[in-house]
């Protein structure tokens, strides 16, 4: 465990540490802490800019906002002694919270003010990024499964070979008697982590499971029950709930994405351009 410099403002330090590492700079190693101290320097030196600017002038931060922030950082431990505890150990009280969070609230309403002056995506520019990206709308065929897995471990009398295949095998004799009962077949035979939720895969495309099993799956019909299927961890059966056909998406249905995504891009564009010409 390293000491944090205590030069640097603490919420700025604990924010780039959390950002990098995900762990206060208590925790961090020394080159960590060093990282991350160059990184809380520069994220003050330019929130200081940004402050600084004429477009900061104008901006008022109310007593709501900055509660509402304190709020929610509060509300992301269990009780208020844990809370304070936390303040403590990261060199922060309430009060030096609130003030960073005021700060913070500021530099993003700044920021969010500047964002605004982005040009408006117009239609003809969302067809040209359409046309010219058709790899983005084109959505593959898809699977919606779920399976049971019994593993091969030759040090466990039920996990041989002989045994895991004899053990699949009644599962599967059940199955074609009662589909309806795969889930709970799951829930009380699979070794694999989806067992808890009876056996859901979710929803896949193909290449995403083990060889043997994306080809079992993407050959069944909606609500196909496979054969025993034999991968390197064990023995599977997999069964397909629903397919979902591949889709082109219309530019119609495209727009509201590409939109947001072209807009959200100016927006970052335009801040960007504002922070560099700052002093």
């Amino acid at each position: 465990m390293q000491s944090a410099d205590s030069t640097i403002e603490p919420y700025t330090l604990l924010r780039a540490a959390l950002a990098l590492y995900k762990k206060p700079a208590t925790d961090l190693a020394q080159e960590e802490l060093q990282h991350v101290q160059k990184q809380a320097r520069n994220e003050f030196i330019i929130e200081t800019r940004v402050l600084n600017s004429n477009e900061a002038a104008g901006v008022i931060i109310t007593d709501d906002e900055v509660r509402r922030a304190l709020d929610e950082v509060s509300k992301r431990f269990e009780d208020e002694a844990h809370f304070l505890a936390a303040l403590t150990s990261n060199n922060l009280s309430v009060e030096a919270l609130r003030a960073a969070l005021l700060r913070q609230c500021k530099v993003e309403a700044v920021l969010e003010k500047v964002a605004s002056r982005a040009p408006k995506v117009n239609e003809v520019e969302i067809g040209i990024f359409y046309h010219s990206h058709p790899e983005k709308f084109n959505c593959p065929e898809q699977r919606v499964a779920r399976h049971i897995l019994i593993s091969i471990n030759p040090d466990y009398p039920d996990n041989t070979r002989e045994q895991a295949l004899k053990r699949i095998e009644d599962i599967a004799a059940i199955l074609k008697r009662k589909a309806h009962k795969f889930p709970d077949l799951a829930l009380r035979n699979s070794e694999c982590p989806t067992a808890l939720n009876g056996g859901e895969l979710g929803t896949v495309v193909a290449g995403k499971l083990f060889p043997e099993l994306d080809a079992a799956l993407f050959s069944l019909k909606e609500n196909e029950i496979s054969a025993v299927v034999e991968t390197e961890v064990g023995f599977h059966l997999i069964q397909c709930q629903k397919i979902i056909p591949a889709e082109t998406l219309s530019l119609k249905k495209a727009t509201p994405k590409i939109r947001q995504l072209m807009q959200d891009r100016y927006r970052r564009t335009c801040q960007r351009t504002w922070l560099a010409s700052l002093s």
